[in-house]
């Protein structure tokens, strides 16, 4: 199976009427119960910061995350992007916005890593 990035831009709920978001909260959470017991649901989740976050630079430096960042992920592990697009319209109709989905790129050697990381004890084999 693949895993699958479901999304939605930061800004895209703000057509969404105040007085309406616990019926989107409420159609989000069906979803993603859905997901779950379909055993597909990886993780769902919101973030919290609506203006952007922080971006950490390889030499340390901290700058300010822009905007336009995601506001809401879903990540699903399905057959195959048709049913991952199945799942992101359920979303899409749940949380009144369009959903973006990318399939993450299969990585077989942190996948075996991540199978047998108790052995590694305190250091990754890839550590320096």
């Amino acid at each position: 199976m693949t895993q699958y990035l479901i999304s939605f831009d930061a800004r895209a709920m703000d057509h969404v009427a105040s007085n309406n978001l616990p019926a989107v909260g409420a159609a989000a959470h069906a979803v993603a119960w859905e997901a779950g017991t379909a055993g597909v649901l990886v993780f769902a989740g919101l973030l919290q910061d609506p203006e952007g976050g922080s971006v950490v630079k390889p030499d340390g430096t901290v700058t300010a995350g822009t905007p336009e960042m995601t506001g809401g992920a879903v990540i699903i592990d399905v057959p195959s992007r048709d049913v991952a697009l199945e799942w992101a319209a359920k979303i899409a109709v749940a949380c009144r916005c369009a959903q973006e989905v990318r399939e993450f790129i299969p990585d077989p050697e942190l996948d075996a890593m991540l199978r047998v990381r108790d052995d590694f004890g305190p250091t990754c084999p890839h550590s320096a």
